[in-house]
C-alpha cells in the first residue's frame, strides 16, 4: 500500500532529477536554472520569517523593521539574506537570460516564454517588496513608478487611483503591495515546475547547438554534484555579502522614514532595474516611455519568432558574437546611466544605448541569415 501510495511522487522525482537524459557537453552556463531554485528557496523561506514580524502600515513598518533588528533574534540576518539574496537572484536571471540568448535557447517556445513570464513576476515581486520598508526611496520610487500608469490613454488616471486604493501613495497601498508580495513568489514557484516540465518535455539545448539525442547521461550524479559545487560557489559570496556588508548594495535614503513632503534628490530604483530605467527616461515623452520600459522586456519574447539560423546559437557565428557582447557592454553601461542624474550628457547617452539595445533583438536574426547564405 504504501509503496502505490508513494510510488507517483518518487516516480516525479525519479524523472526529474535522477533519470533525467542530459546532453553530455552542456557548460557551468546551464547551472544557473538550479541556482535560481535555490535563490528562490532562499527568498521564500527568509520572506515567510520577516512577514512573521512585519506590519503592513504607513506608520510601523518603518518602525517595526528597525525595532525588530533588536528585538528579534536574527531577524537582521535573515532581512540582509533577503535583501541581498534578490540581488543575486536577478545577477542569476540576468545570466541565465543571456546564456539563452547566446546559445538560441529560445527555439524552445514553451520553455521560453514561461521564462520570460517568470522574469516580470520576479521583477514586479522585488519591486513591491521594496516599498514595504517604508523608506524615503520606496515611497518615492512607488509613488514615480505606479505614477507611470497615468500616461495610459483615458483609463490611465483610475488605473492609478485602483493601484494606490486612494489619492494618493498611503496605507491601501503598501498593505495591498505585502499581499501581493507574498502571494508572488509561490506564483513564480508553480511557473517554475512549469519551465521545468516543457523543459524535461523538449530536452536540453547544449553549446554547440546541435543535435544531442544520441550523447546523454542521466542526470544523477554527473549534474546533481556539478550543481552543488554551482550552488556552493553562489552562496558562498551572498553569505559573505549578509555578514560582512549587508547594506552594500542598499540605498542610504531607504534608512530614512519615506516622508510625502520632503523628495530625494535623485530617485533611482535597486541596481538591477536601472537599464530599464534609464530606457525609460530617455524618451522624451511620457507614454512613449512607459511602452519602451515595457518593451525592454518583452522584446525577449519576440526571439522565438525571429529569424533562425542553420545551427542554434551564436557559437560558430562571428558577427553575431560580437554583437551579442556588445549587448552585454550596453547593458551594463545602460545600468550604469540609469543610476546618474536626469541631465546632459546622461540623457543623450542613454538614447544612443537604447537605441543599440533594441537594435540587436532586431538585427542578431537577419545577419546570422546573413552569413549562412555566405557560408
Amino acid at each position: 500500500y504504501k509503496a502505490s501510495r508513494f510510488s507517483p511522487l518518487m516516480s516525479v522525482v525519479r524523472h526529474t532529477v535522477i533519470t533525467l537524459p542530459t546532453p553530455v557537453n552542456i557548460s557551468t552556463w546551464w547551472n544557473f536554472g538550479s541556482l535560481l531554485g535555490v535563490c528562490l528557496a532562499i527568498q521564500i523561506f527568509s520572506g515567510l520569517v520577516l512577514s512573521l514580524h512585519f506590519t503592513a502600515h504607513t506608520d510601523l513598518s518603518f518602525y517595526v523593521v528597525i525595532q525588530s533588528f533588536g528585538d528579534v533574534y536574527y531577524n537582521w540576518w535573515f532581512r540582509a539574506l533577503h535583501a541581498n539574496g534578490a540581488s543575486f537572484f536577478f545577477i542569476g536571471l540576468y545570466l541565465h537570460v543571456a546564456r539563452g540568448l547566446y546559445y538560441g535557447s529560445y527555439v524552445f517556445k514553451e520553455v521560453w516564454s514561461v521564462g520570460v513570464v517568470i522574469l516580470l513576476l520576479v521583477m514586479a515581486s522585488a519591486f513591491l517588496g521594496y516599498v514595504l520598508p517604508w523608506g524615503q526611496m520606496s515611497f518615492w520610487g512607488a509613488t514615480v513608478i505606479t505614477s507611470l500608469f497615468s500616461a495610459l490613454p483615458i483609463i490611465g488616471g483610475d488605473v492609478v487611483i485602483w493601484l494606490w486604493g486612494g489619492f494618493s501613495v498611503d496605507n491601501a497601498t503598501l498593505t495591498r503591495f505585502f499581499g501581493l508580495h507574498f502571494l508572488l513568489p509561490f506564483t513564480v514557484a508553480g511557473l517554475a515546475g512549469l519551465h521545468l516540465f516543457f523543459l524535461h518535455d523538449q530536452g536540453s539545448s547544449n553549446p554547440l547547438g546541435v543535435s544531442s539525442d544520441y550523447n546523454k547521461v542521466v542526470f544523477h550524479h554527473y549534474y546533481v554534484l556539478k550543481d552543488l559545487v554551482g550552488a556552493c560557489f553562489f552562496v558562498g559570496p551572498l553569505l559573505g555579502l549578509v555578514y560582512f556588508n549587508p547594506w552594500l548594495l542598499g540605498d542610504p535614503e531607504n534608512f530614512i522614514e519615506g516622508n510625502p513632503l520632503v523628495t530625494p534628490h535623485h530617485i533611482q530604483p535597486e541596481w538591477y532595474f536601472l537599464f530599464a530605467y534609464a530606457i525609460l527616461r530617455a524618451v522624451p515623452n511620457k507614454l512613449g516611455g512607459v511602452v519602451a520600459l515595457a518593451v525592454a522586456v518583452l522584446i525577449l519574447l519576440y526571439m522565438p519568432f525571429s529569424p533562425q539560423t542553420a545551427i542554434k546559437g551564436l557559437s560558430f557565428y562571428p558577427w553575431g558574437k560580437a554583437l551579442f557582447f556588445s549587448l552585454i557592454g550596453v547593458f551594463i553601461l545602460l545600468t550604469w546611466a540609469g543610476a546618474k542624474p536626469v541631465e546632459e550628457p546622461y540623457v543623450v547617452v542613454s538614447q544612443v544605448l537604447s537605441f543599440l539595445y533594441f537594435s540587436y533583438f532586431l538585427s542578431i536574426g537577419p545577419l546570422t541569415r546573413i552569413q549562412d547564405k555566405l557560408l
